[in-house]
């Protein structure tokens, strides 16, 4: 059994269920590309690959993420797995979602490879499930990571094979999407993906800025933790980036240094960093 996760958190929460229950052991690997964002025309080929892996880096530049471009290869993962599935008859591949567009993205852009397997792909899509959080309190997770590793021995029945039917309509609804090639993927509700515009969330992206200088770590721990969609530190960036361009805000220090000491500002607010959490 291999089990498939779309986040690096959801490992380590789905490895410690798979310690709870036996039935579960198999190896956990990662789609580690965010597919919910970015270029996704002809993504399957070598060109629209291609640009894609462009697009990230220009995004990760200056990041601390800069070096880790080079050890995402999805394309990779699918064809270890395939060549598993290949070598054993009795290997089966269970494909683990929460509700979010990050998740759902993954899934059509995996799912989408393995039709001839139908029968031996399963998913469990944990889609408006009530969970029980450390308190005993019920929850709706979107992600995983935040269900406790017993309350997945409990997941795992939801587990059922993607039917052909699946396999025949999703990578349709995919290739609207990648034809598309919008900068966003919305999740609606159940696997519904809306193509959206790639600077959607700066109006809220710009809302979450104190009228203090910020250094911009701290501004992206706020900002992360009230956006009502997850999104990655590198595209918020990105996005701020974007806004400065626009002239919505203003940047102050050398990129070239990290983002460490890095301000962020707005225009004719204050230039002094009066956060307490500043180093």
């Amino acid at each position: 059994m291999i089990h498939l996760v779309f986040n690096t958190a959801d490992i380590a929460a789905l490895e410690a269920a798979i310690e709870l229950d036996e039935t579960l052991a198999g190896k956990v690997i990662e789609v580690k590309d965010d597919y919910a964002v970015g270029p996704l025309l002809d993504i399957y080929e070598t060109e629209g690959y291609q640009a894609r892996r462009d697009w990230w880096k220009n995004i990760l530049q200056c990041s601390p993420y800069e070096e880790q471009l080079d050890i995402v290869d999805d394309k990779l993962t699918v064809h270890q797995l395939i060549n598993a599935l290949n070598h054993d008859e009795n290997e089966v591949i269970w494909i683990w979602m929460g509700q979010n567009a990050h998740d759902v993205s993954g899934y059509y852009w995996l799912m989408s490879q393995f039709k001839e397997y139908q029968g031996r792909i399963q998913v469990l899509y944990l889609n408006n499930l009530p969970f029980l959080n450390e308190k005993g309190q019920l929850f709706y997770p979107t992600y995983l990571s935040q269900i406790q590793p017993k309350e997945f021995l409990k997941a795992k029945k939801l587990a059922r094979p993607i039917t052909l039917s699946e396999f025949e309509l999703d990578p349709d609804e995919w290739k609207k999407l990648c034809m598309e090639n919008e900068g966003i993927r919305f999740l609606e509700g159940g696997k519904k993906l809306v193509s959206m515009n790639i600077g959607c969330y700066d109006k809220e992206i710009l809302s979450l800025l104190t009228k203090n200088a910020q250094k911009l770590p701290s501004a992206l721990n706020n900002i992360m933790a009230k956006l009502k969609v997850k999104l990655g530190d590198a595209f918020i960036v990105f996005r701020l980036k974007a806004l400065e361009e626009a002239g919505k805000l203003v940047f102050v220090g050398d990129w070239a240094k990290g983002w460490k000491d890095m301000v962020v500002q707005m225009p004719g607010g204050s230039n002094v960093v009066v956060e307490a959490e500043a180093e």
